[in-house]
């Protein structure tokens, strides 16, 4: 059951225990600003603490007293005064005209400003045009709006905090309502030993780059040109694994952007010094595009000799007949990869509109031999409790704070060579027996807790009992390897359905395919791979009867 958050304070223990573990954490590395918010902080009154962090969670820096009302706090303006003395924020800032307007509502532009009735009808934006030539200068909020009966207060540290959230995260994407999602119970997450050996940042350096590549980001996401971007990119220390690939992702980004505006040097440029997965195909296909078709065919070749991925292999192998032809070379010859069984059906239309896939599942399933819609889902969440302890292995650069879904570094190309060892002795008990018993005790002690690989909310004790009857150990074995050998892509494109024979303990995947759909590239691969190693798998296609 979700609990329901009784501490109203509840926000300020989250800030608060971010600035605690910055400060444990990386003391070292902090510079003076940071050092005194936290140093600082914990002294101040507990209400203009708590103003203190609404306004930085809320979003904007300049806010209006009657606009932050919140009952465990009482008087704004009272608790504003420490955080003013103390520099945190800004009472009564000087604003322009396109800040006031945010704070102000219609009503009261109209009568601040005495507009005609006719400009008191137009949209907030068009108001703002009509009067930006006549005030383009600053004032005080208490000028623009001297009854307002309200006060106006700016954050002086929204960067300064942002910073730290990123610090403390170590990624983009989570912010502070991961706090709030962990003590209602919502997200449940894995306990890490956070040894100092295993901090993710090591030095100021670490730090600085980081921040530096999100803003580089951020701009890029904004639409600042690319070339502004690109040479303001971090380099990077080549020993920061997890670093460097943030920025070969965000290289691969531009170059991609760089393409689609046909500006082909530019992006070849990117892509031939990128380590991103998929750069060196598309370096190709800039050249192709680049009527360049003699290098992109010698760098083709080149990759095809140590090609990085599966994905990689298959995007050449479809472009090396067309570049070859290019050069008048002769038609290479075609690699057919392992087939996979084929089951047609033709079926009455569901009376009610239904996915393809759940139609042949009910088709096909019977009590001796059921069937279940697991896709991407069964074959991770098997793979992920096999090899939990070395998934959440506490090496440096994993893992920043106790909020984690993942390791930092999942989609990084050492991430299984930075942890081979515990990997080995995860895969070695599908030699020795031993991986039923550990399967099964991860499924009890871990239920709920958040992981890159396991499916909690499609894998019940009794599909966990059929896939381990009836999946050999060596299938497991072949499948979880190639998972490892590149996660970002062999995550998915498992087949849709698999059918269990618990009396004969055998199993086999079905891929379903409706009317005028294909297989994709990743769902190809993991085919290819099923049935070159003797992986029972089919594809089905479904054609609706008239």
């Amino acid at each position: 059951m979700i609990k329901v958050l009784e501490n109203p304070f509840y926000y300020l223990e989250n800030f608060q225990q971010v600035l605690t573990w910055i400060g444990d954490r990386y003391d070292d590395l902090l510079t003076a600003d940071e050092r005194a918010l936290i140093t600082a902080f914990p002294a101040l009154p507990q209400a203009s603490r708590a103003l203190f962090v609404r306004m930085v969670m809320r979003k904007g820096t300049v806010f209006r007293a009657s606009k932050l009302v919140y009952a465990e706090i009482g008087s704004t303006h009272e608790a504003a005064r420490p955080l003013a003395a103390l520099g945190l924020i800004e009472e009564d800032p000087e604003l322009d005209l396109e800040q006031l307007f945010d704070l102000l509502q219609k009503p009261e532009i109209g009568k601040i400003f005495q507009l005609p009735a006719h400009q008191r009808q137009l949209r907030k934006a068009d108001q703002l045009e009509a009067l930006r030539a006549q005030y383009d200068s600053q004032h005080r909020f208490s000028i623009w709006y001297e009854d307002a009966g309200d006060h106006c207060y700016r954050n002086l540290t929204q960067e300064l905090c942002d910073r730290l959230r990123l610090i403390f995260f170590g990624n983009y994407h989570q912010d502070w309502t991961e706090f709030v999602l962990s003590d209602l119970g919502i997200y449940q997450y894995e306990k890490v030993d956070f040894s100092p050996a295993a901090r993710g940042f090591r030095s100021r350096r670490d730090i600085d780059d980081f921040l530096a590549l999100h803003r580089c980001h951020e701009r890029f996401i904004e639409g600042e040109p690319a070339d502004e971007v690109i040479r303001d990119l971090p380099p990077c220390p080549e020993d920061n694994e997890w670093l460097r690939s943030r920025r070969d992702k965000l290289t691969f980004q531009i170059a991609q952007h760089l393409e689609k505006q046909s500006d082909w040097q530019a992006a070849h440029a990117l892509y031939a010094g990128c380590n991103y997965p998929g750069a060196r195909a598309r370096a190709v296909r800039v050249l192709e595009k680049d009527e360049q078709p003699r290098a992109a065919f010698e760098l083709l070749q080149a990759a095809l000799q140590a090609p990085e991925s599966e994905a990689e292999r298959q995007q050449l192998l479809r472009m090396q007949p067309r570049l070859a032809r290019k050069l008048g070379h002769a038609k290479p010859q075609a690699n057919t990869p392992a087939q996979a069984l084929r089951i047609d059906l033709s079926l009455p239309p569901p009376e009610q509109p239904d996915y393809v896939e759940f139609v042949v599942r009910d088709h096909l399933t019977r009590d001796d031999a059921p069937v279940y819609y697991v896709e991407n889902a069964l074959i991770n969440s098997l793979f992920g409790l096999l090899c939990w302890d070395a998934v959440f292995s506490p090496i440096p650069g994993a893992f920043f704070h106790p909020y984690h879904r993942g390791p930092a570094d999942l989609h990084s190309a050492d991430f299984q060579r930075r942890r081979a060892q515990q990997f080995d002795a995860a895969l070695a008990q599908l030699d020795n027996g031993q991986y039923h018993a550990t399967i099964h005790a991860n499924y009890a002690a871990k239920a709920g807790i958040q992981s890159p690989f396991v499916y909690w909310e499609t894998l019940d004790a009794t599909l966990l009992d059929l896939a381990l009857d009836c999946i050999p150990a060596l299938h497991l074995k072949r499948a979880f390897e190639r998972i490892l050998a590149d996660i970002k892509a062999n995550r998915s494109g498992f087949p849709d359905l698999i059918q269990f024979w618990p009396a004969e303990r055998r199993y086999n995947m079905i891929e379903v395919k409706g009317p005028g759909d294909r297989l994709q590239d990743n769902q190809l691969r993991w085919i290819a791979y099923c049935a070159a190693h003797d992986m029972p798998v089919s594809v089905c296609y479904l054609q609706w009867a008239a």
